[in-house]
């Protein structure tokens, strides 16, 4: 049996590994956290959504400053986007407090299962190109001014791109921010997927400008949580702090990398923590 100090330095080293991956990935760390923490830790789903929701606040503010400073998040796109990931998570946390209210968790590790395996076809299949393929400017890309810039430390030169299908964005990222407040997380696999495949940004833009907007999401989700009791302030506090050491790791390593690197970490971490919850779900789980 571990001790209360025990258990927190745990909770600090797992969240600092999870930040590392999430400020990767632009997933956020709190899409690891949940299914380490009740698959291996046994702490209830419900605590450990809580606790990865506060995490993620932490995670954007960590890493998101320091890609901003880098110059690579699209602070434009991202404000434009949030809209749509504020109005689903408020509809995803009121649906889950449903959930939680009449003992249907085993839904939610199938749902976050069936989330995370969801992107393993989108991710192989860009997975051989650095950059995206260029798409011809629609009317969103005019109207909606989705242009940018950013100096690529791997590529050694500056990668100018711009985004289409603004309007598939939004849908995609309304269905984020449900996700988010459904399972706790900052949802950033559908971020990036809603800016990598359906507005063909590049992926270090998606994943930097992801971890930009998980904050707010989460914000916005950890409050109705919040209310219903699912926040256990110990454990939220020592995850904060490690996914924050661990976000800020992970930003000094991303300029680092090339992003079909970071695609195949990406989906090797889905695979196994999809399989595993699903398991865990239908009642064969650890």
């Amino acid at each position: 049996m571990l001790s209360p100090i025990e258990f927190f330095v745990i909770v600090v080293l797992i969240s600092a590994l999870s930040g590392i991956l999430g400020a990767l990935t632009g997933l956020g760390g709190a899409t690891f956290l949940v299914p380490i923490y009740t698959l291996y830790l046994n702490v209830p789903i419900a605590y450990a959504s809580g606790a990865s929701l506060i995490s993620t606040i932490a995670t954007s503010s960590g890493a998101a400053s320091a890609y901003i400073k880098d110059r690579i998040t699209n602070v434009k796109i991202g404000m434009g986007l949030e809209i749509a990931t504020t109005t689903g998570s408020i509809a995803g946390a009121l649906t889950v407090a449903y959930i939680y209210a009449h003992h249907l968790e085993f839904i939610v590790y199938i749902v976050f299962g069936i989330v995370l395996l969801s992107q393993v076809y989108v991710q192989l299949a860009k997975s051989k190109f650095e950059l995206p393929k260029p798409i011809k400017p629609d009317w969103t890309t005019r109207v909606f001014e989705l242009y940018g810039k950013y100096y690529d430390t791997v590529l050694k030169r500056e990668v100018e791109y711009h985004g289409v299908r603004w309007w598939l964005g939004e849908i995609i990222m309304f269905f984020a921010g449900f996700i988010s407040g459904l399972l706790g997380i900052g949802s950033g696999a559908l971020k990036v997927l809603g800016m990598d495949w359906a507005m063909n940004l590049p992926m270090k833009v998606s994943t930097t400008t992801s971890n930009f907007m998980i904050g707010v999401t989460a914000a916005t989700g950890s409050s109705i949580y919040w209310i219903f009791g699912y926040i256990q302030p110990f454990l939220a506090a020592g995850t904060a702090l490690g996914v924050l050491i661990g976000a800020f790791i992970g930003t000094k390593i991303l300029v680092r990398v090339t992003n079909k690197t970071i695609r195949y970490i990406f989906t090797i971490i889905l695979i196994f923590l999809g399989i595993q919850m699903i398991l865990r779900g239908l009642g064969y789980g650890l």
